[in-house]
């Protein structure tokens, strides 16, 4: 089981490499020196977020523009979901230092659903989202510095509660399309970081899977928007593209139900299930499963290095079941249709693009 890189080749590490060239400063470490040297000096940044678009998914044949740009891989934060990662990219925090890490997080005696915001009781959480996240936050601190951060996102998030602790101190404009437009011309002012959110592999990878006629439409859709990105780049700007995570396909057959557990609180997602109760409970469950059974023990780094949060003790799970490559683990009382998942550690989920063009 590999943790992922914090120091220097991790997604935490892009946005600090970032934020450093500018503003000269940054809460977490830039990127190694081997990528460092591959990301160019620019008055501006146009950052685009590849949903669901791991690093191997780049083999794709209808990926040819976005492997031309390919300049490394990185890996994503801890876990390999969607509101963790990006949780990351909006603070320049690794998970244990903005505090959201699962995508369905223990709070007390509740779990919360970190998308939609709600409990398992199926109330609303009460927690304001805007102030969820540490502050300041990276929009913020870029505010401080005479920078500023412009978001693009669908026009169907816009003050969801996943856009209003995301984006808090960004310019965030809901679009119709892939916003490219809206991106190029905020760049044009300089010391600009657009944000360019694309949901399409994400999305297309859960319902039909890597190989559907789906899939390949959604990937065809975000290389064209690449390749017209960096097409357009205005002198003085760059182009970046990463994701939040890759895809793993699991067969109907490898979707395993766990059953009912009185003692257990189980929650994360159904690659790596976080498990709050007894550990040997924990660890009998797992020995029936296509899983292995990790105590919260041995997994010191996972998340990211200290200072940590302060609620990240508390919102620790007792330990990971984590699925065995090919499968997906489905609590009791849920509900699992989807073709692809992600979650895990695997080379799959875990590693990330590096895409440049200036």
């Amino acid at each position: 089981m590999r943790f992922p890189d914090y120091q220097g080749g991790g997604l935490v590490n892009l946005v600090a490499e970032v934020e450093r060239r500018l503003t000269g400063t940054a809460p977490s470490p830039g990127l190694s020196q081997h990528l460092a040297s591959t990301f160019p000096e620019a008055q501006s940044y146009i950052l685009v977020l590849f949903d669901g678009l791991g690093d191997l998914q780049l083999e794709h044949p209808d990926a040819k523009a976005l492997l031309a740009s390919r300049v490394g891989a990185l890996d994503a934060s801890f876990s390999t979901q969607t509101t963790v990662n990006t949780s990351t990219l909006a603070t320049g925090l690794p998970p244990s230092q903005h505090g959201l890490i699962a995508y369905q997080l223990r709070l007390d005696t509740s779990v919360l659903n970190t998308i939609y915001w709600y409990l398992d009781d199926g109330k609303a959480c009460d927690a304001d989202p805007a102030t969820f996240l540490p502050v300041p936050n990276l929009a913020e601190r870029l505010a401080h510095a005479g920078r500023r951060v412009v978001a693009t996102e669908p026009e169907a998030f816009l003050e969801s509660p996943l856009d209003r602790m995301l984006y808090r101190g960004s310019t965030v404009v809901g679009v119709a399309d892939a916003g490219v437009d809206t991106a190029l011309d905020a760049v044009q002012t300089p010391g600009t970081l657009a944000l360019v959110y694309l949901p399409h592999v994400d999305a297309a990878g859960h319902t039909a899977g890597q190989g559907s006629d789906l899939y390949a439409e959604a990937v065809r859709h975000v290389s064209e928007v690449w390749s017209e990105i960096i097409a357009r780049l205005p002198r003085g700007v760059a182009a970046v593209g990463t994701a939040d995570h890759g895809h793993v396909d699991i067969a109907d057959d490898h979707r395993i139900d766990l059953p009912q557990l009185d003692d257990l609180i189980l929650y994360g997602d159904n690659r790596v299930v976080y498990v709050s109760g007894p550990a040997s409970a924990g660890a009998d469950l797992a020995r029936s499963l296509p899983a292995t059974w990790v105590p919260v023990s041995r997994l010191e780094g996972i998340w990211g290095p200290e200072p940590y949060h302060p609620r990240f003790a508390e919102r620790l799970p007792d330990g990971l079941l984590i699925a065995d490559d090919g499968y997906a683990l489905v609590p009791y009382g849920t509900v699992d249709t989807m073709v692809g998942h992600h979650g895990g550690v695997t080379e799959a989920e875990l590693r990330i693009p590096l895409l440049i063009a200036s």
